[in-house]
């Protein structure tokens, strides 16, 4: 029922307890039970007190079974302190104040409540812990200065108040290191998140570099054998030798379509290692245009690139392999333009063919021209691509020049 009904996040996972259990940290953390540090505490509380009975002997009440049941609950309660952190901090205060009021000894008896304290404050629940230090000083100073006469021990005179500032300082400092404790277990948790969030970041950014690089060398070999597969099939009886052409290039594509994809998926094999193959560039120009060639694509090359960094390199290659793939797909021309402008820092990168478009649907995903721009993003460029007045299409690449670069083209 409730995995149907809510805020559509999933199944509810619901937890027991009564309304002031901890729900704010780690359920599996809060499953544990801090069974030594209790059994150590409760230990050195009991034995503690022993000892300041005896040094105490004459000043304060001896310690009775009643004594050494409330010590023992101030103690035993800590086992519940992840679960329940507010009634674990609230009982050991009442503890320990129905303890001091009995006229017992003091000692140890306050490290329960100062634990107790702690626990709450780290998570989360702090208001709480500063009501429970706050009743237990309150009601110390109520005891020492009010109702000494009243209670045991018979004789006992009222506490100075330079004690009564040495408790309030004890509690306040009890409060800031378990407020000190809290802030940096916060600062640790947004710590472990950011990193966990820029791992994630990392991964999308290489996920997409990924699907960008398939995307493109796939799609211009592909569109190339869809178009070789189609003239071979033409030719078949009327003009076999052509034909065998176009098996020929279909083979040739095939072959270079599979080399680039292994080298991509070898990088994910070894993250670490060098590619065994330098990533292509601008330099392989006269190759795009053999293989637009061989799809009855004529391709025209205006202007000369400069020395570009590897991945701005690589970057507008594939702008220019994936704009010509558009060529190939979607438009009538058989002819297309490409031009490279080096200007004030920026290399202008434009590719234009005549149209009309086709409205062919050729298998393509519609993730071109969004891999182009997420390409030219990530180096600080831009890229457009529409319709030209014309009627023919345009895409329009800016990239940024490095710095060495871009002294060089302004010489």
């Amino acid at each position: 029922m409730d995995g149907q009904h809510g805020n559509g996040d999933g199944p509810r996972r619901w937890r027991l307890g009564p309304p002031w259990a901890d729900r704010s940290g780690d359920e599996e953390g809060s499953r544990r039970w801090p069974w030594l540090s209790t059994a150590l505490i409760t230990v050195f509380v009991l034995l503690g007190s022993n000892f300041a009975a005896h040094a105490q002997a004459g000043e304060r009440a001896a310690l009775d079974p009643l004594a050494r049941v409330l010590l023992l609950v101030t103690g035993v309660a800590l086992l519940w302190r992840r679960r329940y952190p507010v009634a674990v901090v609230c009982v050991t205060a009442a503890a320990t104040l129905v303890y001091l009021g009995a006229g017992y000894p003091y000692g140890p008896v306050f490290l329960a409540v100062a634990v107790a304290c702690f626990s709450a404050v780290v998570t989360g629940h702090r208001r709480a812990a500063w009501a429970a230090m706050a009743a237990l000083w309150a009601g110390h100073a109520l005891l020492a200065h009010w109702l000494y006469r009243r209670l045991p021990p018979s004789g006992d005179s009222a506490a100075s108040w330079g004690q009564e500032l040495a408790v309030a300082a004890w509690v306040v400092a009890i409060v800031a290191l378990s407020e000190l404790a809290r802030a940096r277990r916060e600062q640790w948790a947004r710590e472990r998140a950011e990193r966990a969030q820029a791992a994630r970041r990392r991964a999308d950014r290489e996920r997409l570099r990924i699907a960008r690089e398939l995307h493109d060398v796939l799609a211009h070999s592909i569109s190339v054998i869809n178009v070789q597969a189609g003239v071979g099939l033409a030719l078949l009886d009327s003009d076999p030798e052509q034909a065998r052409t176009a098996l020929a290039t279909i083979k040739d594509k095939s072959k270079e379509a599979l080399g680039e994809v292994r080298q991509v998926l070898d990088t994910l094999r070894a993250p670490g290692d060098a590619p065994r193959a330098p990533a292509p560039g601008l330099d392989r120009l006269p190759e795009l245009v053999e293989q637009a060639a061989s799809a009855g694509l004529t391709v025209e090359i205006e202007g000369r690139a400069p020395h570009l960094p590897p991945g701005t390199d690589l970057a507008a290659f594939r702008i220019v392999q994936e704009a010509l793939t558009n060529v190939v797909r979607h438009s009538g021309s058989r002819r297309a333009r490409v031009r490279l402008d080096p200007e004030g820092g920026t290399l202008r990168l434009r590719v234009d063919d005549d149209g009309p478009a086709t409205g062919a649907d050729a298998g393509g995903s519609g993730n071109g021209l969004a891999g182009m721009r997420e390409r030219a993003a990530a180096l600080g460029g831009t890229v457009e691509a529409g319709p030209r007045p014309d009627g023919g299409f345009r895409v329009l690449a800016r990239l940024p020049l490095g710095p060495d670069d871009a002294k060089e083209e302004h010489r």
